[in-house]
């Protein structure tokens, strides 16, 4: 009661006070409303801007982006060093988010896609037109699929970064967290420290070898063509002989038709001159038999020679490219829709078109527990060396299992661990997936995985790379690499090869999970061409 007279008598003071006193009152209690509203509501974040870490930098190891929050941040070993307001995709062409890494750099790079636009200090990641590049920051997705950075950001990081360098594009906000556990590599010192001798002795040893296959060729083809004549000569003699033994054969025949003594004596001449010349051609047909087979068996040792030289040409060269390849950082990508795990190392060998040659020679089957059960997207990293081998990091961007619980899943062949494992070095990394890979993974990148369940405007809007090739291993390059081929691909993405034991040709069979397809994205497979890796 008190409160309603009190209120009564504030409403008849008003109304005495007349319309100022109204006005007034309306002012205060809207300010009372909105001061209520404001302390009910939390306070909006603000808006990211571009800061460097209180400390001396190393060189980024990876970025990760956030399309919720427009940012990107850069890691070194140590934690981030770099961070800024970033622009991604507009709607209907969102830049996509899953796993990347930079696969070219140009300084002044102009768009194809988009009226020669400038893009500044562009980083591709992907070949069908996803890039970090400087450009204009509204506040909010702007782009066509790109990561715009700040102009000044995107110049000052240019020479920092390295082709190869993981870049993570989350829905989300993500950021590495340290991570142990037994599955990942634990490289061995004695061999990290051998691998560089190891990689120079074998390196000296195939261009000796390919020196040697070399001029045992060219001692094989001398030898041929002198084999050659030799054999041509070797034919007339015998054509020679053998008309000789016919006319000796036409003389005795005469003889015993010959009715006169003139014409027998006729006939006993030609025979005597047949039965010499015919002597005489059988004598230089033996001779030059035997001159002939060692010359021929000369020859023949000559071409077994250069086809033992070829095959340890091209066996040192594969283990020289194994021992050069064990000196980089080495990235593993496990998918649960292909039920495969992929190893791939920079070669640094440039490619005319732009980009560096991605070794991709391993490519098995791989156990996953519960595979119908969703594992997530994680990337593993190895930021630096430790007493225990590497220290790692963790990233999940797309929800699953943790990342304990899914790299627990993952049984890794030990084969492949005893390959890659005991030369693991910082920056390595494993990257466990329910995506396939993108078809966008080809011999110039490194792993392209999109998260099927987010937008992919800006990618689905570009036509794939052209003219996808594969590293074959049935032809070997001096260096080891082998030669580029397009393979003809089957129909039915639902059917992936699968290994074999031994590692030899795959023939499609039926897999347990298919890969998913949304927005067209699929990894085409390397075909396995020969015994062993």
């Amino acid at each position: 009661m008190a409160n309603r007279s009190t209120s009564a008598q504030s409403t008849v003071a008003i109304r005495r006070r007349g319309p100022p006193a109204i006005v007034t009152f309306a002012a205060m209690a809207a300010l009372t409303a909105l001061t209520a509203g404001a302390a009910a509501r939390p306070a909006r974040p603000a808006p990211p801007t571009e800061e460097t870490a209180p400390r001396d930098a190393g060189e980024p190891i990876m970025a990760i982006v956030s399309i919720k929050t427009q940012q990107v941040t850069f890691y070194d070993a140590d934690g981030w060093i770099l961070r800024a307001p970033v622009s991604t995709g507009t709607t209907g062409r969102e830049t996509p988010a899953g796993v990347f890494a930079v696969l070219e750099k140009d300084k002044d790079h102009h768009s194809s896609l988009y009226d020669d636009a400038s893009m500044p200090n562009m980083q591709r990641i992907t070949w069908n037109g996803i890039a970090l590049h400087g450009g204009p920051l509204p506040g909010h997705a702007a782009s066509h699929g790109c990561v715009r950075m700040p102009y000044g950001f995107a110049e000052d990081l240019f020479e920092k970064t390295r082709i190869g360098m993981r870049v993570i594009i989350s829905p989300n906000d993500a950021a590495p967290v340290e991570f142990s556990n037994p599955a990942l590599f634990a490289p061995n010192a004695e061999a990290v420290a051998a691998a560089p001798a190891r990689a120079e002795t074998l390196a000296r040893e195939s261009t000796e070898a390919a020196k040697t296959a070399d001029e045992a060729k060219k001692t094989a083809a001398t030898t041929a063509r002198a084999t050659a004549s030799l054999t041509a000569s070797l034919r007339k003699l015998e054509a020679l002989k053998t008309r000789a033994d016919a006319e000796l054969a036409f003389a005795d025949r005469a003889l015993a038709a010959a009715r006169t003594d003139e014409a027998k004596a006729r006939v006993e001449d030609l025979q005597q001159k047949a039965t010499a010349k015919a002597a005489e051609l059988a004598t230089q047909l033996d001779t030059a038999k035997a001159d002939a087979k060692a010359k021929l068996d000369e020859a023949a040792a000559a071409k077994d020679a250069a086809k033992a030289a070829e095959t340890k040409k091209a066996d040192v060269a594969k283990a020289a490219h194994e021992a050069k390849l064990a000196l980089e950082p080495v990235s593993v990508y496990i998918s649960r829709a292909t039920q495969k795990l992929y190893v791939r190392r920079n070669t640094h060998k440039e490619w005319p078109d732009g980009g560096e040659v991605f070794d991709a020679t391993i490519e098995v089957p791989v156990t996953i527990r519960n595979p119908e059960k969703p594992i997530g997207t994680h990337v593993f990293t190895a930021m630096a060396h430790n007493d225990s081998g590497l220290r790692w990091t963790a990233v999940t961007i797309d929800n699953g299992d943790n990342a304990k619980d899914a790299l627990d899943r993952i049984t890794i062949p030990q084969d492949v661990l005893d390959r890659i494992a005991p030369t693991a070095l910082p920056r390595s990394s494993i990257v466990i997936s329910d995506e396939p890979l993108s078809r966008e993974t080809n011999y110039r990148t490194e792993f392209v995985a999109v998260l099927n369940n987010q937008p992919q405007g800006g990618f689905v809007t570009r036509k794939p790379t052209a003219d996808i090739r594969y590293a074959s291993r049935n032809v070997q390059t001096d260096d080891g690499f082998g030669s580029f081929f397009q393979p003809a691909w089957g129909s039915q993405w639902g059917s992936q090869p699968v290994a074999q034991p031994g590692w030899g040709y795959q023939q499609p069979v039926a897999q347990p999970v298919a890969p998913r397809r949304v927005g067209g994205q699929y990894y085409r497979p390397v075909q396995q061409q020969q015994q062993g890796w």
